[in-house]
């Protein structure tokens, strides 16, 4: 991972205090990922848009490992606008402030189907809450899940927290957003299986 170390940022209360200094500072969009996996999403997306700042939350460490890789593989298309945080989302708080991210983005979370485990969903209620305090005003949730119970159960959990709801999907490669889609590794793997892909974006209102 030493190699890899300029991607990978190691002080909560630094980037807290200006979530932009990892980029040189300035302006731009934070969009954050959180559960990044082996860095798929996250690096060609930060190679598709040099004008936004990518954060890629993962909690693994031996995942973390393949993601920094993956990015230090890509240097010249990211390393200005990307970095990692090795940390569980429930600790994002002391990472970025309130209002400092305009888009995150769930790229097929655990679903935890076993009765009893709903709260540990990335998308429980205590978590979409914490997602409120991140996002900038007319911030976006992007969703993606090849399970339709954690769909059906997302979709429910940001009404209820007065989330507006502005694209849904329950097969994202045949829909208008199908040019723009960033793959994961998830996604590649399942869309070659046959199965549909399910999405949904809602946003913080202004």
């Amino acid at each position: 991972m030493a190699r890899c170390a300029e991607f990978l940022l190691t002080d909560p209360a630094a980037l807290r205090a200006d979530p932009a200094a990892p980029f040189g500072g300035g302006a731009g969009e934070i969009h954050l990922e959180i559960g990044c996996g082996k860095g798929a999403f996250a690096v060609e997306s930060a190679a598709r848009h040099p004008e936004r700042r990518y954060l890629a939350v993962e909690k693994v460490g031996n995942v973390m490992v393949n993601a920094l890789e993956r990015a230090e593989a890509a240097r010249e298309s990211c390393i200005g606008n990307l970095r990692f945080i090795l940390a569980h989302a429930e600790d994002l708080d002391a990472w970025l402030p309130p209002g400092s991210v305009s888009a995150i983005y769930l790229n097929f979370s655990d679903p935890w189907p076993k009765k009893g485990h709903a709260r540990r969903r990335l998308t429980a209620p205590e978590r979409v809450e914490q997602y409120k305090r991140l996002l900038a005003p007319g911030g976006r949730i992007v969703q993606k899940t090849d399970n339709d119970e954690l769909f059906a159960f997302s979709l429910e959990r940001f009404a209820d927290a007065g989330l507006v709801t502005e694209f849904v999907t329950t097969d994202l490669h045949a829909s208008s957003r199908a040019e723009e889609n960033v793959m994961t590794e998830y996604e590649r793997a399942f869309s070659a299986e046959g199965k549909t892909i399910n999405c949904l974006i809602c946003r913080l209102p202004d």
